[in-house]
């Protein structure tokens, strides 16, 4: 189902990109999102050509499926990063994010966007949240946030027992704002190609960004000539600099919901588990209540819509007679150190820039990592970016993350690989999806609306197998949170290609001949 923000896209009859191909530019963004675009617009500016590629349409990742909160408060991500780094590198970080943040902004005011101005809370629902929450004031002190303080209640109708209130961040409906940037991104000659998928990017100097269109038929691509490219996806498409073992892929849900009576109008999201993050967004049909929560380690939650039920209870007890009118889901990368990764993809490699790790938290360190990336290629410097470098002392702090993530993928990967060695080969009913056979026979079977679909089950990345997710519908991989869809066509990367069918049609064949 798609979010609120995309619920009236118009799907285009013709293939986005089939008639626009570009062969060269001064810098190819990959990836249309909140950092993608405005990275385009500014260098734009600047006079440099510039051409942005996505894969399927502007807003289809993270961003058109954002909460659509612009705060620096951030839940507990002051707290952690004030524990790992200490005051300067926090304090770095929270000016980039106060740039970003008032960058959107005044983008926003400058171009009529509605924006909704609103304070918002990093809140315990019970006694056992109270350290962390004050440990959050102690970090927006440290940070220079002076107007943050303590608030011990709050007018709304679910547990709250104390936390810390931000005034006068923002929310936002993100598709309005991404539109906008394309608007002005083509004003100054540059251009972007929906329905594109780039599938690589080779040599030095100039580039070569491989590209193709899924969506024509039998079309083998092109190369795109470029100085320089950013990679703006969720997470880089390209496997140097191993980004995908720095970062965890994490999946979480929201819901919109007309609510009777009064709704929560302030932002709110706890610090203590089950996280609950809370807004309301006006629509023409009145206002929305949104709520988010339910998020889980991509590919390894055993049923992610059980998950979806328990926060819908969750609404239904402090909120009785709300009914759920949209249901939605995004991907987003917790960095091993807790700051993100925004600079070269390899040490001292300028032409290829990466930009990833917001940790649920883009549309602020979306618009400071364009800031940053943006100064870097015209031969400039934002003061604050070392909070922010993809190569950097900080990442030591993250070392034993790291490690104990990798040693989770390490199991997952074997898991997947064996564990179908104990599963009956049953057929799955609607909605749900197996994987089953011996490692050398593995085959994906899912039941979605009434079509079953069956596919290999080995994620082209890195060899992963992937599982079913019960509420999105959609095939994901465990190690790096590659997803598909029910078909095997790629979803969202570090993968760049789908799931095989050829495999499991062969290994049909292998079957029925294996008794001659």
């Amino acid at each position: 189902m798609p979010s609120l923000w995309n619920a009236d896209r118009i799907e285009s009859a013709t293939p986005p990109g089939a008639d626009n191909a570009v062969d060269s530019a001064d810098v190819v963004i990959i990836g249309a999102g909140i950092t993608g675009l405005t990275s385009a617009v500014l260098l734009a500016r600047a006079g440099k050509r510039v051409v942005v590629v996505e894969a399927r349409w502007v807003g289809a990742g993270t961003t058109g499926n954002t909460t659509g909160k612009v705060s620096a408060l951030q839940g507990t991500k002051l707290a952690r990063i004030a524990a790992k780094h200490g005051h300067d590198v926090l304090t770095a970080y929270v000016t980039g994010n106060v740039e970003g943040r008032d960058w959107l902004l005044r983008h926003c005011d400058d171009h009529g966007l509605d924006v909704q101005r609103a304070d918002d809370h990093a809140y315990a629902q019970d006694r056992h949240g109270l350290a962390t929450a004050k440990a959050t004031l102690a970090a927006c002190r440290t940070a220079g946030l002076h107007d943050a303080r303590w608030v011990q209640r709050a007018d709304v109708p679910f547990p709250f027992v104390g936390g810390v209130q931000l005034p006068a961040q923002a929310q936002l409906d993100p598709m309005p704002l991404l539109n906008s940037l394309v608007v002005e991104l083509e004003l100054h000659g540059g251009s972007v190609l929906q329905g594109t998928r780039a599938v690589s990017v080779t040599g030095l100097g100039p580039l070569q960004v491989h590209v193709r269109r899924p969506a024509v038929p039998d079309d083998e691509g092109w190369s795109i000539s470029a100085r320089q490219c950013i990679l703006a996806t969720g997470t880089p498409i390209l496997d140097r600099g191993l980004f995908f073992a720095r970062l965890t892929p994490q999946r979480s849900y929201c819901m919109a919901f007309d609510a009777p009576g009064d709704i929560t109008r302030s932002m709110f999201i706890s610090v203590d588990s089950p996280t609950r993050s809370v807004r309301h967004a006006p629509t023409p049909a009145g206002d929305r209540l949104i709520v988010g929560g339910a998020g889980h380690v991509v590919g390894r939650a055993q049923s992610p819509a059980k998950g979806i039920a328990e926060l819908t209870d969750w609404v239904q007890q402090h909120y009785p007679g709300a009914t759920r009118t949209h249901f939605w889901s995004a991907q987003d990368y917790t960095p091993a150190g807790d700051l993100p990764y925004v600079g070269p993809l390899l040490p001292k490699l300028e032409s290829i820039q990466v930009a990833t790790g917001f940790d649920k938290w883009g549309m602020s360190n979306g618009v400071a990592a364009a800031l940053a990336l943006s100064a870097r290629l015209l031969g400039g410097r934002m003061d604050w970016a070392d909070a922010f470098a993809s190569w950097s002392p900080h990442d030591v702090s993250g070392t034993p993350t790291a490690l104990r993530a990798n040693l989770e993928v390490g199991l997952n990967l074997a898991k997947g690989w064996l564990a179908p060695l104990t599963r009956p080969a049953v057929a799955p009913s609607e909605g749900h999806g197996a994987v089953s056979g011996p490692p050398w026979r593995l085959r994906a079977e899912c039941v979605v609306d009434g079509v079953t679909h069956a596919v290999s089950p080995v994620c082209p990345h890195l060899g992963g197998i992937v599982t079913f997710n019960d509420a999105d519908r959609a095939w994901e991989c465990p190690l790096h949170g590659s997803r598909f869809a029910p078909d095997g066509a790629l979803l969202e990367g570090p993968a760049t290609h789908g799931l095989s069918r050829a495999d499991v049609d062969r290994l049909r064949g292998d079957s029925r001949s294996g008794g001659q």
